[in-house]
């Protein structure tokens, strides 16, 4: 009876709460949306010159008063007025924007106005009460108008009632059935409607079996499940069944919040001798399956993953999440999925469609990449559009420090005015190197490092920070995290600590 899609009533409650923004491909929006439109209310809608952008305004539904029905139309003889409750405007001043992109970077964007309040007043179930969504309407009317009964419709419905709510449901009444089949049968007033197979019209009663139809509950259970995992990536990972919970005092906390710089952790593997690989440009694994669970975690619980083009040359990453539940492993959209930045300043990586970033983006299993540049980086037009065709793009970086490289500040204070919040540094060698050093230590939150109990030697890519001296010129040491916690985690040892002080202490401070 039912064909919800996945995960429904997740998806459901995402769109209704719209904490963050919602990045979805133009087939997932017209999939899912039509389950949530009883919400919405649209308000106007705003079309770019080339027509390739397309802003649709939406209010709650709550926020706009109904109507009266008008006292002077006339009624049919006999028929009394409908009972109709008046509803006050204004109880909800929750609203959302959706932006369509429909060139050839055809996705979705939803996220809350400016004016718009954080969250809504009321509950979902308190819309799905006032009004039923057009996606459940369609599966009614798709039974109806098979010459169904709506009794026997409804009592179909009745019989999976975990679908039914998933589907927003819960409310729904026989009058619903009726109403969304009354077009059809005015338009056939000539067929006899009938209940299903295996039930029967009983005066007095309805609907009722007259056989049984029974199902082993537990074989259905496993084989809905067993299903729904067949449709994941062969290379989904688990979400980690061990507890991730002393990670939390180290990672970035949710904020409406507007800051000059994200929130900074640094996470890599390094075996004892810190090292990070065997030779320069020679993939080395550190991390185990436990700790490699961790890593994609902690990916999800960022809003961007960030390393230099060495690295991408060198190990071709997809800097994605692969945990079930994340966007193309089974979530809606690009939900958990990071934005891979790329710090090259000369463009030396010539990105091609078959670069795995690029692939990733196209499959829905993570986002294309933002490449970091200088303006002497020369950039063709051919790439550029190629870029921004799979949703990527190029961001000049025009300060330098005192060594002609670019500044820290710069690029952090331009990737949180594109809206990103929290950044991951994973690599290389040379960008962990720099900003370990105790200059770079005011804009570094966290770092997590991932001990693998190996020696690689000499030959080795090694990460330290420069040596220091103190004031009296004898050495010292370089950087002392705070609040260090040891953890062992299969084969490794992860270690997380706090480099600078806590958000409302930052010299940026909020803006």
């Amino acid at each position: 009876m039912f064909d919800n899609p996945p995960n429904l009533a997740r998806v459901r409650r995402i769109l209704f709460e719209c904490k963050d923004p919602v990045e979805i491909s133009l087939p997932e929006f017209e999939t899912y949306w039509p389950f949530i439109d009883n919400v919405w209310v649209k308000q106007r809608t705003n079309v770019s010159r080339d027509g390739h952008c397309i802003t649709d305004y939406y209010m709650c539904r709550l926020r706009r008063p109904n109507q009266t029905a008008s006292e002077t139309r006339p009624l049919p003889e006999g028929k009394r007025p409908r009972k109709k409750r008046v509803r006050e405007g204004g109880q909800c001043n929750f609203q959302i924007k959706v932006v369509r992109w429909v060139g050839g970077y055809r996705m979705v964007t939803i996220a809350r106005t400016p004016g718009s309040e954080s969250v809504h007043s009321h509950d979902l179930d308190q819309i799905d009460c006032l009004k039923r969504n057009s996606g459940l309407m369609e599966f009614a009317h798709r039974e109806a108008v098979k010459g169904y009964l709506p009794s026997s419709v409804y009592t179909k419905f009745r019989e999976e009632p975990d679908k039914l709510d998933e589907a927003g449901g819960r409310f729904l009444t026989v009058a619903d059935v009726r109403n969304v089949s009354s077009k059809w049968r005015l338009q056939n007033p000539d067929v006899e409607l009938i209940p299903h197979e295996g039930y029967e019209l009983v005066k007095g009663q309805g609907i009722v079996k007259c056989g049984s139809t029974a199902v082993d509950a537990s074989a259905a259970a496993s084989s809905l499940f067993t299903t729904a995992r067949a449709h994941l990536p062969p290379d989904t990972l688990s979400f980690p069944s061990f507890s991730l919970d002393f990670l939390q005092p180290y990672l970035p906390i949710h904020s409406h919040k507007k800051c000059q710089f994200p929130h900074v952790t640094l996470s890599y593997a390094s075996s004892m001798d810190s090292k990070l690989s065997l030779l320069p440009g020679m993939q080395t694994v550190l991390s185990g399956p436990e700790a490699k669970l961790m890593t994609h975690y902690l990916r999800s619980r960022h809003d961007a993953i960030l390393v230099g083009v060495g690295t991408v040359l060198a190990d071709n990453p997809g800097l994605n999440c692969r945990l079930e539940g994340a966007g193309g492993f089974g979530g809606l959209g690009r939900m958990w999925q990071p934005r891979p930045i790329v710090i090259d300043p000369m463009a030396r990586w010539s990105i091609h469609p078959s670069c795995r970033m690029l692939r990733t983006a196209v499959e829905g299993k993570g986002k294309a990449p933002w490449v970091v540049v200088t303006p002497g980086a020369r950039i063709d037009s051919q790439r550029l559009m190629m870029l921004k065709s799979y949703g990527g793009d190029f961001l000049r970086i025009v300060e330098y420090n005192q060594n002609w490289r670019l500044r820290w500040e710069a690029v952090l204070r331009a990737l949180a005015s594109e809206g990103i919040k929290s950044v991951m540094i994973e690599g290389g060698a040379t960008i962990l190197s720099e900003l370990l050093n105790s200059e770079y230590s005011h804009l570094i939150n966290s770092i997590i490092v991932t001990m693998a109990p190996t020696y690689l030697g000499h030959g080795g890519v090694s990460v330290s920070p420069d040596s220091k001296l103190d004031q009296e010129g004898r050495p010292s040491a370089a950087l002392n995290p705070r609040e260090v916690k040891w953890t062992p985690m299969g084969q490794n040892v992860v270690m997380c600590g706090k480099i600078c002080h806590d958000e409302a202490e930052r010299p940026d401070g909020p803006v």
